[in-house]
């Protein structure tokens, strides 16, 4: 296979090469403990704080509220088990929606088995939750809402500056799910009124395997994993240092960049939408314009299995998803989709193509050219074995 195009990138993205220099020391001269007193362990200590103070400036936060976790899945589990077995005092009411991730979903599903009360707002058909929904949705006994800033499948951008207002009017705390939006489009948990919010960095041209959540301070919430002081106590296990540091690289190289290229990849977002809208019985999934992510595109194939169009374009060397990765080996259909009102055969006629640093328009055009050669073919194939 001469070429491959890349476009998952909601899935994961490579790891840049400066990331990957940032790192490397830290794998053979500077490899001390984090939590020893010896020189060459301040050097790794001294990593991890820099790392954090440039992961703080992406939510406009201070580095002693990032607590570093091995991924956004941990995040999203602590900050909802945590902050609900910590409060529970307070109430036992969660608020969330039908579209979250699984690592939000779950934990909730979890709660609800030891007596916690779970709200699972609804979406419209575009995957926006009614702030109307949330008012009317919260109760004396609510102390937590967990609503994602940007969906993973279809792109759909929260009204989070809202719904961090009605927390705050309510004296409810507010977590976001922020993988997809991170380094993406401007967050500020000051403004939004955001209190945790989960990140992941190899969703960022980071390396796989770390994570960090952010925790306002004067929250309380308890740990899940126990064991030595790090993290202030909050988080035990020897800090990998080498991920933290690239962690706070990407991010660094993200911030540099994002208004520059969420501009560039919003322009070839609409022109993939164009030409994907070119192609017969096509339906694209989730909102269009500024309250979508800028590099995602979800759209269905009526008629057409979702998983055979992964497996079709694969073998022309384009890299794309039926859905979220996470639930790549599941056999339902999106949650998402059908939290939209889309029926099952619908949405599991759908991909997912999200477009990255390194997606050009050619790619744009190449990928379009193939999906209609593939869809005609797929459809006179089915209509010649049903007659």
């Amino acid at each position: 296979m001469d070429k491959i195009i890349y476009m998952d990138h909601a899935a994961t993205t490579y790891i840049k090469e400066e990331v990957l220099n940032e790192m490397y020391p830290y794998f053979k001269k500077y490899y001390g403990n984090p939590s020893s007193q010896y020189s060459i362990s301040m050097n790794s200590r001294m990593a991890i704080e820099l790392a954090k103070e440039k992961i703080s400036k992406g939510l406009n936060c201070t580095p002693e509220e990032i607590y570093i976790v091995s991924g956004a899945s941990e995040a999203d589990n602590w900050a909802i088990k945590g902050f609900a077995l910590a409060n529970r005092c307070k109430g036992n009411h969660i608020i969330t929606t039908k579209i979250e991730h699984e690592a939000v979903l779950n934990s909730c599903r979890y709660l609800e088995d030891i007596g916690f009360d779970i709200t699972y707002l609804p979406v419209d058909n575009k995957g926006f939750i009614k702030l109307e929904d949330l008012k009317k949705s919260i109760r004396n006994d609510t102390i937590l809402v967990s609503i994602m800033f940007a969906n993973n499948e279809i792109g759909t951008i929260e009204p989070v500056g809202e719904i961090g207002r009605i927390c705050r009017e309510n004296n409810i705390v507010f977590h976001t799910d922020a993988v997809q939006a991170f380094c993406k489009i401007p967050i500020d948990v000051k403004k939004m009124n955001i209190q945790m919010a989960s990140l992941s960095a190899h969703k960022i041209y980071g390396p796989k395997g770390i994570g960090a959540l952010y925790i306002k301070k004067g929250i309380k919430i308890h740990s899940l994993i126990h064991g030595g002081a790090q993290e202030r106590g909050k988080r035990a296990g020897t800090e990998n240092v080498p991920l933290v540091v690239g962690f706070g690289k990407a991010v660094e190289l993200g911030l540099d960049c994002m208004e520059e290229e969420s501009i560039r990849l919003s322009r070839l977002r609409d022109e993939l939408i164009d030409k994907l809208s070119e192609i017969e019985k096509v339906e694209i999934n989730g909102p269009l314009g500024e309250n979508r992510l800028p590099n995602n595109v979800n759209v269905s194939f009526p008629g057409i299995h979702g998983e055979d169009l992964v497996f079709l374009l694969d073998r022309e060397g384009i890299c794309v998803s039926s859905g979220s990765a996470c639930q790549a080996s599941a056999m339902e259909p999106s949650h998402v989709l059908l939290a939209l009102g889309l029926d099952k055969k619908i949405a599991k006629s759908s991909i997912r193509l999200t477009l990255g640093y390194t997606t050009t328009k050619e790619d744009i055009y190449y990928v379009v050219d193939k999906l209609k050669e593939i869809v005609q073919k797929v459809r006179k194939s089915n209509k010649e074995m049903q007659n």
